[in-house]
């Protein structure tokens, strides 16, 4: 079986990945991210789904539980751009998605 690869984002983020050639959903509203993300990771043959991290902080509780724990697709959050914030700390986003796929807290060190 072929996997695809589908982005969610604001449609300032999207149109940098459909440039790159990707399959993208422009959100421009946060209150539609929970019904959208639902859907896409429900349709057959995808096997990743990038979402933008401020729409999916924006995702109802319900619907984040239940995409996170299925196997595939496998949910990749890109941060979304801020421009003169200092960007988060690379461990601790790893750490973030370790937690994410295995279920508890992971120390490093």
């Amino acid at each position: 079986m072929s996997w695809s690869v589908r982005v969610l984002a604001t449609p300032a983020l999207a149109s940098g990945f459909r440039l790159a050639g990707l399959v993208t959903d422009d959100v421009a509203n946060t209150d539609d991210i929970g019904p959208l993300l639902a859907a896409r990771s429900a349709e057959p043959g995808l096997g990743i789904l990038i979402v933008e991290q401020r729409l999916l902080d924006a995702a109802p509780d319900v619907v984040r539980r239940e995409v996170e724990r299925r196997p595939v697709p496998i949910i990749v959050p890109v941060p979304t751009p801020a421009w003169g914030e200092r960007p988060a700390d690379a461990e601790e986003l790893i750490l973030e998605l370790l937690r994410r796929a295995i279920g508890y807290r992971v120390k490093l060190r």
